[in-house]
């Protein structure tokens, strides 16, 4: 393992798990922006779950290899969605947001491709 692969993924899982914890306890600038998208205030705890696991599974996946694609892959496709979600809302401006949270779990999925 490189030292850029493992910094690089340890920054991205602790991006995602600042992003899971700041939506599960609901922060009044997260909550704002969800309900301007227009995400169903149902969602929330699934949304914040899911990138609580894809964080977990980033660090896990520095052990097991396999994990690590499987919570980059999920991350990168949960970030798609939350850039397409931002779009149809029509708040171009937030674009980069989702694409922040992207750019390292991409950089560690490409990181360890190359290990």
């Amino acid at each position: 393992m490189t030292i850029a692969y493992i910094a690089v993924t340890v920054l991205a899982a602790a991006m995602v798990g600042f992003s899971a914890v700041v939506l599960y306890r609901e922060a009044d600038w997260i909550v704002t922006a969800m309900k301007i998208y227009g995400v169903p205030r149902s969602w929330w705890p699934w949304l914040s779950a899911a990138k609580a696991a894809g964080a977990l599974g980033l660090l896990v996946g520095l052990l097991v290899p396999a994990v690590g694609v499987a919570a980059g892959v999920g991350l990168l496709l949960y970030f798609i969605g939350a850039g397409i979600t931002v779009l149809r809302a029509r708040r171009y401006s937030h674009i980069p947001a989702p694409l922040l949270y992207l750019a390292p779990v991409a950089a560690s999925l490409w990181l360890g491709a190359a290990v």
